[in-house]
This record gives C-alpha cells, sequence and structure tokens, in this order.
C-alpha cells in the first residue's frame, strides 16, 4: 500500500496561469531604475534574458537555480538601494498565480485522514519562505510533513535526487509506496516513475514550448480535477 502522496505545486496545488516573464521583471526594474527608463528597459530585457536561459539548464541539465543567480547573470548589484522594493514589485506581480486551487483542502484533509503522509516537491527559482507564507494564507500549509523547494538544492526535477530529498523530508524510504502528483510529463511523470514512484497527471497546464522535452511515457492515472485524486489511489 502507498504511505505518501507527494505533489508539485505551480499548475498542479496551483492552478496554470500564464504570465509575462518580462512583466515581472519590467516592474523589478522600473522600482530598482524609477528615474531612468531606458536603464530600467535594458535591466529588464537582460533579467528575461538570464531567467530563461536558468530555465533552460533546468530542462537539459536538471540544474536547479535561485533568483540570487539570475540577479548576478543579469549584472544586477543586489546591494544597491531599492533592491529590496524592487524585489518586492517583482514578487507582487508574480502572487496573481499562487492561489491554490479551492479542491486542495478537502482533497488533502481526505488523504490526511487515511493516514498518508504529505508533501511537495516544486522546481522553483523562488525562496522556500515565499511559497510557504502563500500555502500558509490558503490554509494548507499544516497538511504536508514536509516540503521541498528546488531553490534549496542542487538538481531540479526530473532528476532523482530532487524527488528523494522530497520522500526524505516526509519521511518516506520506499519509492514505491509513494506516488507524485504532478502536471509535466517529463519533469514530474518520467521523473518520478524513473525512481519508481507511482504517478498522476493533472494535464490542464500550458507550459511553455522551450520548457517541454518530448517523453514517451504513461502516468499510472490522470485526473481532470484534484477532487478526484483520492478516488483514483483508493486502491493503491
Amino acid at each position: 500500500m502507498i504511505e505518501a502522496v507527494i505533489f508539485d505545486w505551480g499548475g498542479t496545488l496551483t492552478p496554470w496561469k500564464t504570465m509575462d516573464f518580462h512583466a515581472g521583471w519590467r516592474a523589478y526594474s522600473e522600482v530598482l531604475h524609477a528615474d531612468d527608463a531606458e536603464r530600467a528597459a535594458a535591466s529588464a530585457a537582460a533579467l528575461v534574458d538570464a531567467d530563461m536561459a536558468r530555465w533552460a539548464s533546468v530542462r537539459d541539465e536538471h540544474r536547479a537555480f535561485t533568483l540570487a543567480q539570475v540577479l548576478a547573470d543579469a549584472l544586477i548589484d543586489a546591494d544597491v538601494d531599492h533592491h529590496d522594493a524592487a524585489l518586492d514589485a517583482y514578487r507582487e506581480f508574480w502572487v496573481q498565480a499562487t492561489h491554490t486551487d479551492p479542491e486542495a483542502a478537502p482533497m488533502l484533509a481526505a488523504l490526511r485522514g487515511r493516514g498518508l503522509k504529505l508533501g511537495v516537491l516544486s522546481s522553483t527559482a523562488w525562496p522556500g519562505e515565499w511559497h510557504e507564507e502563500w500555502l500558509r494564507r490558503d490554509d494548507i500549509l499544516d497538511y504536508f510533513d514536509g516540503v521541498v523547494w528546488s531553490s534549496d538544492l542542487p538538481w531540479t526535477k526530473p532528476h532523482a535526487s530532487a524527488f528523494r530529498a522530497a520522500m526524505d523530508a516526509v519521511g518516506a524510504d520506499d519509492p514505491a509506496r509513494c506516488v507524485y502528483v504532478g502536471d509535466r510529463p517529463y519533469d514530474d511523470i518520467s521523473g518520478a516513475k524513473a525512481v519508481g514512484m507511482r504517478t498522476v497527471l493533472v494535464p490542464h497546464s500550458d507550459i511553455p514550448l522551450a520548457q517541454q522535452v518530448p517523453v514517451d511515457v504513461t502516468p499510472d492515472a490522470v485526473i481532470q480535477r484534484l477532487a478526484d485524486l483520492p478516488e483514483a489511489i483508493a486502491g493503491w
């Protein structure tokens, strides 16, 4: 029998929302260089390029990264005046994409009621405390036995070490008794199956073409709503 269910965050626990990376970094740069529109535009463009390059390394090499590395790649000095305010503006831009699916809490409660351990494993450059604040805001953080963010790891999904870190965080040691729930066939489904987990696909995310990797993989189940998960894995 399974003992743990581990979830992806963006596109799984939170519904997918297509966002403009350029607009996010423009929000940052326009605060950082409030008195110089030309410099703000150049900084935003450099940050988008740096961000996209880091996500390409996730796709091709599975290397995790942080916001600090993106800033360094774009030659942004994080010690200058207004950096903290600029980062607040960047974060505020993204808040609209962070809200938990309303079906998550009752679904998680049902799984906890079965005695299952619950966790999160997310590929992200954002600090873990941001994510945990959003989960707390939406009253679901306490459902989880462990949460793992790739910004705290050297490698991210689909690298095996990321999935093992999530298992360690929830106190599970047998991947055959773990289920991973995610929205990406390559990062989530193929990665989890490669370490021996069962998998559930939530197939509603409009994943950017640049982040897609064709993969021949079949999840153990496909659900259309988070509310369907307890029934889908009831006999596992």
